[in-house]
């Protein structure tokens, strides 16, 4: 269950996809920016729990954003996602210490990162999408909105 009172920062050009994780997010509160210029300039002035960005965000990427939040000094979480998955975009999302998710899966794995507690880093393998069938026992939040069997 997400808690009314979680703040969640979403950045990303596309407006409609503002409108897509308002609803993955429940009861939080979202503010949504589309461009690099007004999510920094919302980091700076507030704090968050949750920064959730697309990583190219034009003449900027959304790692600039992950590091203001922790220089901020501020508790701030992050997922930063991708349209394609990339092995190597991946590990450079985790070096900032953010999560990696892509487009099409972090809103059916957002409710999953607000109910619980996040661990210190994201130890998944950025070039493997999904984990049935290689692990036995937990899996991916996103991994179960597209589980066939």
């Amino acid at each position: 269950m997400v808690s009314a009172g979680v703040r969640i920062l979403f950045v990303d050009p596309d407006g409609a996809a503002a409108e897509r994780i308002r609803e993955a997010a429940g009861t939080a509160t979202i503010d949504a920016c589309s461009d690099f210029a007004s999510a920094r300039a919302r980091i700076l002035a507030n704090q968050y729990d949750l920064l959730v960005a697309n990583l190219r965000l034009e003449a900027y990427n959304a790692l600039h954003l992950v590091y203001l939040a922790r220089a901020s000094g501020a508790p701030t979480r992050a997922i930063v996602y991708t349209d394609v998955r990339d092995a190597r975009l991946g590990k450079d999302v985790q070096a900032a210490g953010a999560f990696y998710e892509t487009r099409d899966r972090y809103t059916h794995a957002l409710p999953a990162y607000l109910a619980r507690p996040l661990p210190e880093q994201d130890r998944r393998s950025p070039a493997c999408p999904d984990r049935r069938g290689t692990f036995r026992g937990s899996r991916r939040a996103a991994d179960l909105a597209f589980a066939t069997t």
